[in-house]
């Protein structure tokens, strides 16, 4: 028995050694990951500054996500506190006190946005830029113009954390840097007319892929905590509930976060999106019912 309880001590020792030089592993690994350097040459766009120009920034700010991690006031605001991913909380972009933006030049702008690297070739981990990757150079252009223009907020920056899962996913490649995902040395966004059409809705539908995946069949979020639930299928398979639904029916649904049956969509789903116009949800909608079939999940 004495023996047998020697070994057995033993063994929990060798597995307790082997998970530290794991977790060892995985906490250099996933550094790495995220100290990685990027030289991007970066395209000049032009910045207008009139009113029209600061207003369409504005509807693209709020249409495509950004105050969901930097907050209606663009200082800063929470996107995940879990203990298996992280604290993660956009940072301030005013030019307040603990903001980052108070040196940044326009090449800055874009190198953030576009590139998702910032002014010392850092990869930026909280940056969707290969979503904002496409964004047209006159709809980038009114967006640093409208970002330039925010007034100041005093609001210091959350240093982002990562728990175990996240370092483990990132070691694994199963979560990359935005960074990772741009072809910056091709990046040629094309000018696209805005219309309800289902090429404007393919332009528009690039903010959906984050979560949706690239084929918008839905399925794990892979970039979320555990708890987040499966993002919906967007294609006309019969898998999701878009294919039972008519355009006014996603419109609304879009606009009240309610589906035709009365249910309320995730509090995962942007509410944000809903404030897109008419003509960029017809769109949307146009160019989802163009979508193969895909079963949800499907990548």
């Amino acid at each position: 028995m004495k023996k047998f309880l020697k070994w057995l001590g033993f063994a929990l020792a060798g597995c307790v050694g082997l998970g530290l030089i794991l977790a060892v592993v995985v906490y250099a690994k996933s550094n790495a990951r995220l100290a990685q350097s990027f030289a991007v040459q970066v395209r000049p766009v032009a910045i207008p500054r009139d009113a029209a120009a600061l207003e369409r920034g504005r509807h693209i700010a709020e249409t495509r996500g950004c105050n969901e991690c930097h907050g209606k006031d663009y200082a800063g605001n929470k996107v995940v506190d879990d203990a298996a991913m992280g604290r993660w909380h956009g940072p301030n972009l005013t030019r307040g006190k603990g903001g980052r933006v108070a040196t940044f030049r326009d090449e800055d702008w874009v190198r953030a946005i576009r590139h998702g690297v910032g002014p010392e070739g850092k990869g930026l981990y909280l940056m969707p830029a290969d979503e904002y990757t496409h964004l047209s150079d006159e709809d980038l252009g009114v967006l640093v113009a409208f970002m330039k223009s925010v007034p100041p907020v005093d609001r210091e920056r959350v240093p982002l954390t990562f728990g175990p899962v996240a370092r483990a996913l990132l070691t694994a490649g199963k979560i990359k840097l935005p960074a990772e995902m741009v072809d910056h040395a091709h990046r040629q966004p094309v000018a696209v007319t805005p219309g309800p059409t289902p090429e404007y809705g393919r332009y528009l539908a690039n903010a959906c892929m984050g979560c949706h995946n690239a084929k918008l069949s839905g399925g794990k979020i892979d970039i979320g905590p555990p708890d987040w639930p499966p993002a919906a299928n967007l294609t006309p398979h019969a898998d999701g509930r878009l294919a039972k639904w008519s355009e006014p029916d996603f419109v609304a649904a879009m606009r009240t976060a309610k589906r035709p049956d009365g249910t309320e969509l995730n509090p995962v789903m942007p509410r944000l999106f809903g404030q897109m116009s008419d003509l960029e949800l017809k769109a949307l909608w146009a160019y989802f019912r163009t979508l193969p079939a895909t079963p949800t999940g499907a990548r």
